[in-house]
């Protein structure tokens, strides 16, 4: 029994690392959109709204990729997650320099990173998608993020 525990446990952690990966948006659509899916997922196209709108924004960004991946390369973005660790910080602070932080998708600063190292090593902060860091952090970069 114990056993069977302990894989529960382990898939629930698996589900709490996959919530992470991925962010709440709303949207507004009109009845006759909103009529259009549900026939969709009635007659079995789509298993739920949710997987009908994911399935038309990942083709959208299909349809768009090399436009996409041609303004990645211009602005310089790191695409995916990237994450700042307080050492990876520390390291910067004691090398005497700042970063210009560019991210398409999730910029992540650690909890641990104090309100005052955030301000003396990150100069800049452009981040599409998501940021995730301490509500001291985001106050504290708030004149630094574009």
């Amino acid at each position: 029994m114990v056993a069977g525990g302990l894989e529960v446990a382990n898939n629930m952690h698996k589900l709490r690392l996959k919530a992470a990966d991925s962010e709440k948006i709303t949207i507004n659509l009109g009845y006759i959109d909103i009529g259009h899916i549900d026939l969709l997922v009635q007659e079995g196209f789509y298993s739920n709204r949710t997987d009908f709108i994911r399935t038309a924004i990942r083709n959208q960004l299909d349809r768009h990729n090399d436009a996409v991946r041609k303004s990645v390369e211009r602005h310089q973005l790191d695409l995916g997650l990237r994450h700042y660790s307080r050492q990876d910080l520390e390291a910067v602070q004691a090398a005497g320099e700042v970063l210009h932080i560019q991210v398409l998708g999730l910029a992540s600063i650690a909890s641990d990173v104090t309100p005052d190292l955030a301000q003396q090593t990150i100069a800049s902060l452009h981040f599409l998608g998501a940021l995730h860091a301490s509500p001291a952090v985001k106050e504290a970069l708030k004149g630094r993020m574009r």
